[in-house]
């Protein structure tokens, strides 16, 4: 059987930091069109649905107070891959965050779709097959990230560091509870 450790501090309080390169997306519109009506659960750029999960692209990443290189810097993410959950849009800047609710606004070249979850229970047990009685191919250790291939109503399938097993939501943050991945 598989263990796998724990990586290194989530976040880092930061009260000043360098600015981001200002990275457009020439697909992407800008700004919302002033007379369109946002819904609550739609993001108005990107019409993508709201909260949704994406992870962090790179190693590091500035999560400011508001949407805007002006804005101070509260956070700065420091693990690549950590997931992320987005709460709102504004322009090229993306309201996100993690799995203990800080976060702040981060540009959106620094995050990814790729989806990728956070284990939430110390030593969770990852199965050969999405049921209990399967055997244990691998425990992880509370705070290690892996990268999801599937879910079902219950249980995702995750490959960490080379392994693949079936974990139960409930011991997992970076997917919603009825959330189906194919």
């Amino acid at each position: 059987m598989w263990r796998i450790g724990r990586a290194m501090a989530v976040l880092a309080v930061l009260f000043a930091g360098p600015a981001l390169g200002q990275e457009t997306d020439p697909a992407q519109s800008t700004s919302p069109p002033a007379t369109k009506e946002c819904q609550p659960d739609i993001g108005c750029v990107t019409n993508l649905p709201l909260p949704r999960f994406v992870s962090l692209k790179g190693s590091e990443g500035n999560a400011r107070r508001g949407p805007g290189l002006t804005h101070r810097i509260d956070w700065v993410f420091t693990r690549a891959g950590m997931p992320l959950m987005i709460t709102a849009e504004y322009e090229n800047w993306r309201r996100v965050e993690d799995s203990e609710g800080a976060g702040g606004w981060v540009h959106y070249a620094l995050l990814s779709g790729a989806r990728t979850v956070l284990v939430t229970l110390d030593m969770a047990e990852f199965h050969h097959a999405p049921d209990d009685a399967s055997t244990v191919v691998a425990q992880a250790e509370m705070g290690v990230i892996g990268r999801i291939l599937e879910c079902n109503t219950d249980w995702c399938r995750i490959a960490l560091d080379g392994q693949r097993g079936w974990v139960r939501k409930t011991s997992i943050w970076g997917v919603k509870a009825d959330e189906i991945i194919e």
